[in-house]
């Protein structure tokens, strides 16, 4: 009877589990804390300029504000996936949604620059712990075949910040001296998924269960269960559970020294490294492309509008990434939609024309979405319950540090060597992740989570063994 009670088997359930509206609505609702991040990541490249104007802003002032931000950013990712392994899913979701909407509110509000570094330091670090748990929650929620599927239309739903912040930008920021606030205050929108997440997301069974609520953990899947139209089994019969050695405990203090340490370590450099080459290209791409093609000739107001042409093109990838995520082996296809966007890349930085920049610029937008989703499922993927929020977040923050020395590379590069270097330097930074994730990364499609509590061997070949389905090779 104890069973129903053991990891593998709570674990096996929900990944039996058909589809249901369930699902549906979780996806909706943790969907939307991406969309902000990507609204937060994007906005104030569309209101820098008017705040230069207004409040005679000098380009070192901007860096800062962009600096402040990624450091905010980095703050969330490992407080969020740390507060997330040690409090809770949900509640750290909610608490940092809070925190978000807190900094969004500010910025609407603040009258100098000393003010809008601190409330875009306080809005960044809201988004990305919002952001860091999401992607933990939907992972530990679906089924193990259709975990990157549902991971790939949150991500296809999320991405429409970028339009939005884009179009919302291009359209008030030139035509109101308040339009930059109604650009920046965007998230305070974000209240309306948080009332999604309260009312539809339960906390996480497996982090339940991780930290010896077995009870807890067995109402919420059979609930779930219930909803999906599958009788569930009969609850375990009062009483003493036997002693096994199976039977999940209250687990010890999360910390990072548990992270850094084998068997976890090698995972969490290799996911470092995804993310750190992975958004230094999709960041440098989108923020220095408008300001390079003005420098190379093009007129500065078609170089907006293109720019918000191509951030259009951005959620059409992550829906072109549906079919292809859990097809194959994750790392192969990422290592294969690298290939291509660098491919890209090269061509992207050889042309000048409008409607060469247009084309390609939109297929390297859709390549880069495309991306995004192979990037947060296998990053949540590779790790154990435990530290799953805290390895993925902490990974995912490591590359908000970069990013704020990265704008200073670009622009050595461009002024030492040229526009087409840049590309192609931004061109090797999108091969390098799937080419990590090959070399040294498990292998995790189809793959139960409850496998990365075990011991495991690597598999040099990257071929599937069947034999051993739910074992991480």
């Amino acid at each position: 009877m104890a069973g129903t009670r053991e990891p593998v088997a709570l674990g096996d359930r929900l990944d039996r589990l058909p589809l249901s509206s369930f699902h549906r609505r979780l996806v909706l609702a943790l969907a939307g804390m991406i969309l902000f991040e990507w609204v937060e990541l994007n906005a104030f490249a569309f209101v820098a300029p008017t705040l230069r104007k207004q409040w005679d802003m000098p380009l070192s002032t901007v860096a800062l504000v962009i600096g402040v931000s990624q450091l905010g950013a980095f703050t969330g990712g490992v407080l969020g996936g740390y507060l997330a392994d040690r409090m809770g899913r949900r509640r750290t979701m909610l608490i940092s949604v809070a925190v978000y909407c807190v900094g969004s509110g500010l910025c609407v509000v603040v009258q100098n620059p000393g003010q809008l570094i601190a409330a875009r330091f306080t809005a960044h670090l809201g988004a990305q712990a919002m952001a860091v748990v999401a992607i933990v929650m939907l992972t530990e929620f679906v089924p193990a075949a259709a975990r990157g599927r549902l991971q790939t239309w949150k991500v296809a739903i999320g991405a429409l910040g970028i339009p939005i912040a884009a179009w919302t930008g291009y359209f008030v920021v030139p035509h109101w001296t308040w339009g930059w606030r109604l650009v920046l205050g965007l998230g305070l929108l974000g209240v309306g998924f948080a009332w999604l997440v309260h009312r539809w997301v339960p906390e996480s069974p497996r982090w339940l269960l991780s930290r010896g609520e077995a009870d807890r953990a067995e109402e919420i899947v059979r609930a779930i269960e219930q909803t999906c139209g599958i009788k569930a089994a009969q609850p375990p019969n009062p009483g003493p559970a036997p002693q096994d050695t199976d039977t999940p405990r209250p687990t010890a203090r999360v910390g990072f020294a548990e992270l850094l340490a084998p068997p976890h370590r090698r995972r969490f450099v290799v996911v470092a490294a995804m993310w750190v080459t992975g958004l230094f290209a999709y960041s440098a791409f989108n923020t220095w492309t408008p300001t390079f093609l003005s420098e190379s000739g093009l007129d500065l107001d078609n170089a907006l509008l293109l720019s918000a042409a191509v951030a259009t093109a951005a959620p059409l990838g992550a829906v072109l990434a549906v079919p292809l995520i859990d097809r194959w082996d994750r790392r192969r296809t990422q290592l294969a939609l690298g290939g291509l966007l660098a491919a890209t890349l090269l061509v992207f930085g050889l042309v000048r024309t409008p409607i060469a920049v247009l084309v390609l610029g939109c297929v390297a937008s859709l390549l880069f979405q495309a991306s995004v989703p192979f990037l947060q499922v296998y990053s949540a993927e590779v790790f154990p319950t435990r530290v799953r929020a805290l390895g993925s977040g902490t990974a995912n923050a490591l590359s908000r540090i970069v990013n704020f020395a990265a704008p200073m590379l670009v622009a050595a590069v461009y002024s030492g060597i040229g526009y087409t270097a840049v590309f192609a330097m931004l061109a090797v930074l999108a091969l390098a992740g799937g080419c990590i994730a090959v070399l040294y990364g498990p292998r995790t499609t189809g793959v139960s989570l409850e496998t990365t509590e075990a011991p495991h061997h690597t598999d040099t070949t990257g071929a599937p063994d069947r034999s051993k389905e739910n074992v991480l090779p």
